[in-house]
């Protein structure tokens, strides 16, 4: 079964979560984020060669607009391929563990799996989240929630021992956040339930 739902990040962005349900003990859920907007890759491109074309015209250059033409299709490549996350998706599976996926605009994907032995809980934290305006003159503060992995501590039984935080490209709200956290819950609340009996 298959439920998909619009959300907003932080910033006020369109999300798109979908919740796939294989069995009572393994669910996935994918963010979506908006694609790459060709209106903001046209103008941080037309800015970039803009600028370029004034020092040619300045210093009558021919490598300026080489290198600017050069630098902004490098730089795409680079964004595209290193930056910009299309897609986050983790998948918890409660005889396994947890595993999560970051798909890049570029088509590459990027997994992390965690043992399910080693997950102590599944937490919803707070943090406080900088905003710059206008060219970094004015910074803002603003408290965010981000869903997060706690780790056991394999030498303190009850510690803490690491804090993985899901979801960091897309940096969905909190409703988001609470319906991936109740339903990860359930599974490992099964989880710990058949652990515990004989």
């Amino acid at each position: 079964m298959e439920v998909e739902q619009s959300f907003s990040d932080i910033c006020g962005g369109r999300l798109a979560l979908q919740r796939r349900y294989y069995s009572p003990s393994c669910r996935e859920f994918c963010v979506s984020c908006p694609r790459l907007s060709l209106r903001s890759l046209t103008a941080v491109t037309c800015t970039v060669w803009l600028a370029a074309y004034g020092l040619f015209t300045l210093c009558e250059n021919s490598m300026i607009l080489s290198a600017a033409i050069f630098i902004t299709l490098l730089g795409l490549l680079g964004y595209l391929h290193f930056v910009k996350i299309d897609q986050e998706t983790l998948l918890i599976i409660d005889s396994l563990g947890i595993q999560m996926t970051s798909s890049y605009a570029s088509g590459k994907e990027s997994t992390t799996f965690i043992e399910m032995g080693k997950v102590k809980d599944l937490v919803i934290n707070e943090a406080i989240y900088m905003i710059s305006a206008i060219w970094f003159i004015f910074l803002q503060q603003k408290v965010i929630y981000y869903l997060c992995i706690l780790l056991k501590d394999p030498v303190e039984p009850h510690g803490i021992s690491q804090v993985v935080p899901v979801f960091q490209s897309a940096k969905p709200r909190l409703d988001c956040l609470i319906e991936v956290y109740r339903s990860c819950q359930e599974i490992l609340a099964h989880q710990k339930a058949t652990s515990a009996s004989p």
